[in-house]
Parts: structure tokens; C-alpha cells; sequence
């Protein structure tokens, strides 16, 4: 794994890739410090992070887009699949070389807040939760965006649908507003997401049997559900997807300097999650 990883890592700088993932999130980071923090004298560095956050979206697919995608195209994942190591440590390997890449930015980042101990009020304590927020996030987007680069060999269509995920996450919350919260809303809303972790499965296993099992067996199990009492169905598709709202801890500890053990979880977890889906996506690509 750690040959795996130096491989990756030092590829990141063979290319233009990682000079352009940090110096783009260090350049917005720099111009919204100075902009609101040193220029209007605003104390929070966490507002800053806030606000550059979305950066991300367009920032992390550069990072993310050739993982495996790239891999994949130019074959030279033959090569790496047969390695004397298990898939898990290669995946493992690149996955912890893009969080190193997105580390970087964030370090350089953490002399803002000394900056503005240095003249006059600050507020170190929340502006280096709102950092250490901001690298779990990374956690979840960089293992989206392997995980996406994973299931093509395209890397600008990865990188297409990597953008269009994290933005879709970062407008979670005015998106969930217009669901409506009727039990029929609920309802339907359950189906598409026991479909959509139907497809999922497919896209890594192939296996039509059991994704087809999947989602008869999930909307079955509904559907029984609805029939024995609609009216906990209401509001409930809001409540399941507003648990999995993205910024919703990345706020709680930019403006509340709340340290959100759930929402550091929910990083982690799902993080996790679409770490072991890539290693299966590959995994099935190695015994294919």
C-alpha cells in the first residue's frame, strides 16, 4: 500500500494536477481572507471557509477525475491489479495520496487564524474546528469522486458527474425544501431511493439477479408499510434526506463552533461506504 501510495502521490506532482488543486483552493482562500477578514476586519476565519466551500465542487473532480479513470483507459490498471497486494491496499493507496493532496491547501490555511490572532481579536479555537470540518468533508467528496472515476474510463465524463454530485450536495437543503412532505411524496421518494441503491449495486456487481431482488424485496417492504400506516409517512423522505445534509455539519461548526460528533460520523461512514464500493468496482474488474 505505501509503494502504492508514494506512486500516486508523486504522480500528482510528475503532472500539473496537484499544483492546480492546491494553488486554485489556496488563491480562493487567500482572496476571501483578505477580502473579509483582513480588509473588513471580520474575526471568524471560519466565515471564510464557509464561504469558499463550494470551491470544492469545481476543485476536488480535478483531483479525483483520473484515479482510475485514467487507469482504466490506458490499460496500466492490468498492471496494477497484478500486484503481489490486495485491492484494498491499492485503492487505499490512492485514495490516501488524494486526501495528502487535499490536506496541503488546508495546512497552509491554518496560519490565516494566527494572522489574525497577530492583530487584534480572534477566535482560534472555532476557526481550527471549521479546518478540521472542512478536511472530513474531504474525506466524503474524494471518496465520491474515486468512486466515480471508477465506473468510467472517460475522465472529463467522471469529472462531469463528480461536479454535478458535489453541487447537487452542496444545494441539498433548498433542494429537500420543495419535496413536499405529504405521505404520497414519501412515498414515491422511498422507491426512487431503493432504485437508485438497486442500480448502484449493479453498476458494481453486474449482477442483475440480486439488484432486481433488491429493489422488489425494498419497494415490497414499503409498500406494506404505506398500506398499514400512511400517515408516518408524512414528512419522512424530508427527514431521511435532510440527516444526510452536507453542509448541514460543515454550518455547525463554521457558525455554531459546535464540534458535531454525528455529522463527523456521517462523514467518515459515508466516506467508507463509497471507499469499499470502489474497491468492489474494481475488485469485480480483476476476476472479469
Amino acid at each position: 500500500m505505501i509503494a502504492v501510495y508514494k506512486r500516486e502521490l508523486r504522480s500528482f506532482f510528475a503532472s500539473m494536477t496537484g499544483y492546480v488543486f492546491i494553488a486554485g483552493v489556496v488563491a480562493f482562500i487567500g482572496f476571501y481572507f483578505m477580502d473579509a477578514n483582513m480588509s473588513q476586519g471580520y474575526p471568524y476565519f471560519a466565515f471564510t471557509l464557509e464561504n469558499i466551500s463550494a470551491v470544492f465542487v469545481f476543485m476536488v473532480p480535478i483531483l479525483t477525475m483520473k484515479s482510475i479513470a485514467e487507469e482504466k483507459k490506458t490499460k496500466t490498471d492490468q498492471m496494477l491489479l497484478t500486484y503481489p497486494v490486495s485491492v484494498t491496499k491499492v485503492i487505499l493507496g490512492k485514495y490516501l495520496s488524494m486526501m495528502t493532496v487535499f490536506l496541503i491547501p488546508l495546512l497552509i490555511s491554518c496560519l490565516c487564524p494566527l494572522i489574525i490572532a497577530a492583530n487584534g481579536v480572534s477566535y482560534l479555537i472555532g476557526d481550527y474546528l471549521a479546518i478540521l470540518a472542512v478536511f472530513f468533508m474531504g474525506f466524503l467528496l474524494v471518496s465520491i469522486g474515486m468512486f466515480i472515476s471508477s465506473l468510467t474510463e472517460n475522465q472529463l465524463i467522471a469529472a462531469v458527474i463528480s461536479l454535478v454530485t458535489f453541487l447537487i450536495m452542496f444545494l441539498w437543503e433548498g433542494i429537500i425544501g420543495y419535496i413536499p412532505e405529504t405521505s404520497t411524496a414519501s412515498l414515491i421518494g422511498l422507491f426512487a431511493i431503493i432504485v437508485i441503491v438497486a442500480l448502484v449495486f449493479f453498476a458494481v456487481s453486474h449482477n442483475h439477479f440480486i439488484s432486481i431482488v433488491i429493489a422488489l424485496a425494498g419497494c415490497i417492504a414499503v409498500t406494506i408499510c404505506y398500506i398499514a400506516n400512511s400517515r408516518m409517512f408524512s414528512g419522512l423522505i424530508n427527514k431521511i434526506l435532510g440527516a444526510f445534509s452536507c453542509m448541514g455539519t460543515l454550518y455547525n461548526f463554521t457558525r455554531y463552533n459546535t464540534f458535531d460528533f454525528g455529522g463527523v460520523f456521517l462523514y467518515l461512514s459515508l466516506a467508507a461506504l463509497f471507499v469499499f464500493l470502489t474497491i468492489q468496482s474494481v475488485q469485480k474488474r480483476r476476476w472479469s
